[in-house]
């Protein structure tokens, strides 16, 4: 450990030594850290961090160190001698500490992080930046976001700091969905895997925002859906960041972007910091991108190519092999084939993305679903797509369903199978009107619920109006407009027949 080693380490690295210089400086400012708390305040690269540690004399209290005030002289020649880049939004903070305070207790309760699907925690000080940010630059009175995953909570963050934003959050984790809603900010929650489809009502948004997963296809993918959600003068801001030792990695990123042909409207550097990442400094940048003429074909073709493995680990990992095609012989009595089945199978088929997007345009008495690892969240939206008598789901892992499917189908399971047949109408006035919405899994929720009402009045001889029926539903279910069953997040499924049993209940005593 001396001085050599330092400017050896600094020489190396020439221009770029300007991060490992303000990580010198912090150690030789008195304060204690942790090796965590330093990559992330110095956003820079673990590896490098500890290339440093090791070059120079630090004293310990438990897993924190510095170091010793008799040495700092030593290298004061050697600091940094201005900070890093202002950041932009620095002198709104002081006005918002009760909302940092809030977010930092909602972030703390949150739903953990889940690894497969690249999940690593931004800050509360960064989450309530992202939305100063948005306001400084942006008039957000009125306006309408799209927070294309939002395990950061972000959305929460532009509500409190912004009430009078429309917010919507599209996410494929029901735990951060119903944890949104739990908070009751006004925040529009919206069920989806990107990797099948954008919901319909996650479209003309003014702005989105999205923090994928750092690979080249998670990137790519997350912008295309961003871009699918707004309208054309719109803008994505992206998270985005790589290690100052991978370059390579960066370019490729950057190249998925200038497939979409984005125009670059800013990138602030290091302006996201988060708890872990640490191979990338646990700090990204924040691009703004400008979607041009050519931009949507462009998407279009992207989506046009899709592939799911998106992810740096788990199933759907860009290293993983992926599974083959479902075996033929679980589909032999099938009209008709989900998902990716041998070639050689003579029937009718389509893709998952497709039975998600629109209802299948001939009547289908048995379905073949194959649903491959990785997208098991998606299983009650591809059994409520269809009215088919009989649908068989090949799946690589057990998988839990919400009760409220036992409304629609006996299910069984087995050996990596299971199947569902369709239950026959029920009798009474709420369980049919729950099972006429659960029939229509690609319309509109509310307007199926509607038309459910007035045919129960009818059936009693009474008379109920459109606008009638409407404010029934809005008072049991106000987040119902606009929504369909199949981008409807669980834990509102799993209260709706609580729901229709009240306006069934209301509906009496109006008529």
């Amino acid at each position: 450990m001396d001085r050599d080693g330092v400017e050896r380490l600094l020489d190396e690295a020439g221009v770029d030594g300007r991060r490992l210089r303000h990580a010198l400086t912090l150690l030789c400012d008195g304060q204690w850290w942790t090796l965590s708390d330093l990559v992330r305040e110095a956003a820079t690269a673990r590896r490098t961090i500890e290339a440093l540690l090791r070059e120079v004399p630090l004293e310990r209290s438990g897993d924190r160190f510095r170091v010793p005030l008799t040495h700092s002289p030593d290298f004061q020649d050697l600091l940094a001698v201005a900070p890093p880049p202002a950041d932009p939004v620095a002198y709104l903070l002081p006005h918002y500490t009760q909302v940092l305070d809030r977010l930092r207790r909602l972030i703390d309760e949150a739903p953990r992080s889940r690894h497969a699907l690249d999940h690593v925690a931004a800050t509360p000080d960064t989450v309530l930046r992202r939305a100063l940010l948005l306001g400084a630059r942006f008039w957000l009175r009125g306006a309408k976001l799209l927070f294309v995953g939002d395990h950061d909570l972000t959305s929460l963050a532009v509500k409190l700091v912004h009430p009078e934003a429309e917010v919507t959050v599209v996410d494929v984790d029901e735990r951060i969905l119903a944890y949104l809603d739990a908070q009751d900010l006004g925040v529009r929650t919206r069920w989806a895997d990107l990797r099948l489809s954008l919901p319909p009502s996650a479209r003309d948004h003014d702005l989105a925002v999205t923090d994928p997963p750092y690979t080249p296809e998670g990137v790519g993918l997350f912008v295309a859906r961003a871009i699918e959600g707004l309208k054309d003068d719109g803008r994505v801001l992206l998270a985005y960041g790589a290690s100052e030792r991978t370059p390579m990695l960066a370019l490729k990123v950057q190249n998925s972007l200038s497939a979409l042909n984005l125009a670059y409207d800013a990138i602030y550097p290091d302006f996201n910091r988060y708890f872990g990442a640490e191979a990338i400094g646990s700090a990204a940048d924040l691009y703004v991108l400008r979607p041009t003429t050519k931009t949507r074909p462009a998407v279009t073709a992207r989506l046009d190519r899709l592939t799911t493995a998106i992810y740096t680990q788990g199933p759907q990992s860009i290293e993983s092999t992926g599974s083959s095609a479902a075996d033929g012989s679980s589909a032999a009595d099938a009209d008709l084939l989900v998902g990716d089945w041998p070639r050689e199978l003579p029937q009718p088929r389509v893709k998952l993305s497709t039975w998600l997007a629109k209802p299948y345009a001939a009547a289908v008495e048995r379905v073949a679903i194959a649903l491959p690892a990785g997208l098991e969240a998606a299983l009650p939206r591809l059994l409520l797509a269809t009215r088919a008598a009989r649908v068989r789901v090949l799946l690589s892992a057990p998988t839990p369903l919400p009760d409220v499917l036992g409304s629609v189908y006996e299910l069984t399971s087995g050996d990596g199978v299971l199947d569902a047949v369709r239950l026959p109408q029920p009798i009474g006035d709420e369980a049919g009107v729950l099972r006429r919405i659960l029939d229509n899994g690609h319309g509109k929720l509310a307007n199926t619920w509607r038309e459910g009402l007035i045919a129960v009045a009818r059936s009693q001889g009474t008379t109920l109006t459109k606008n009638d029926a409407r404010s029934l539903i809005r008072q049991a279910a106000p987040w119902a407009e606009g929504v369909t069953p199949l981008e409807t997040p669980l834990h509102r499924l799993a209260d709706l027949p609580t729901m229709v049993s009240a306006t069934v209940t209301a509906l009496s005593k109006t008529t």
